[in-house]
C-alpha cells in the first residue's frame, strides 16, 4: 500500500485532526468546518443550524473551507464560518471528521460544534444565501448525506454538554 492509498483509505482510528500531527497525506485536502448553530429565537424551543448556499455547485452545505498554509485546523474552521456566514462564534464539541473525494483528491473536513454570538450574513460569490432550521429540517435540506450526519453528533454533544 503505497502513501495515496493511506490517504484515501485511513487505517482504523484515524481520525485525528491533521492540525496536530497527523499526516494525512501530501495528495490529501485539508480543510475545517463548524456546524454553526443557535438557540431557536425569540425563546422558541430547541436550536437551529446554519446551513451555507454555494451557487457554483449549487448545494447546501455546513460552512468548511480548506486551511491555509500552516493554518491550524480549528482557526481554519472559525475563519471559514465568518467569511462564509458573517457570524463570529464560540466552537464547542469536536465533532466527527469527514472523508471523501473531491474533484478526484482526497479531502479530509475537521469539524466542531460552534455557537453564533454575532454577525449578519452578507452574500458573497461563494455563498449567495444561508438559512438557519430546525435539526430536522436541516438534515432534510443538506445536500450531501454525509453531512446529515453531522447534525446527528452536534445533537449528541449538545445532550451531553
Amino acid at each position: 500500500m503505497n502513501a495515496r492509498d493511506h490517504a484515501t483509505h485511513p487505517a482504523p482510528g484515524a481520525h485525528q485532526d491533521p492540525g496536530r500531527g497527523q499526516d494525512p497525506g501530501q495528495d490529501t485536502v485539508l480543510a475545517a468546518g463548524c456546524v454553526l448553530w443557535r438557540h431557536a429565537p425569540h425563546g422558541g424551543p430547541g436550536i437551529e443550524i446554519c446551513l451555507v448556499h454555494r451557487p457554483k455547485y449549487d448545494d447546501w452545505s455546513h460552512p468548511k473551507g480548506k486551511l491555509k498554509r500552516g493554518e491550524d485546523a480549528l482557526a481554519a474552521a472559525l475563519r471559514e464560518v465568518l467569511e462564509e456566514t458573517g457570524h463570529r462564534c464560540v466552537p464547542g464539541a469536536r465533532l466527527p471528521s469527514l472523508r471523501y473525494l473531491a474533484n478526484g483528491r482526497p479531502k479530509h473536513v475537521t469539524y466542531w460544534a460552534a455557537e453564533t454570538r454575532s454577525g449578519s450574513f452578507a452574500a458573497s460569490a461563494e455563498v449567495d444565501a444561508i438559512v438557519w432550521l430546525p435539526p430536522a429540517a436541516a438534515r432534510r435540506r443538506l445536500t450531501q448525506p454525509r453531512d446529515r450526519d453531522l447534525v446527528d453528533a452536534l445533537l449528541a454533544a449538545l445532550r451531553d454538554a
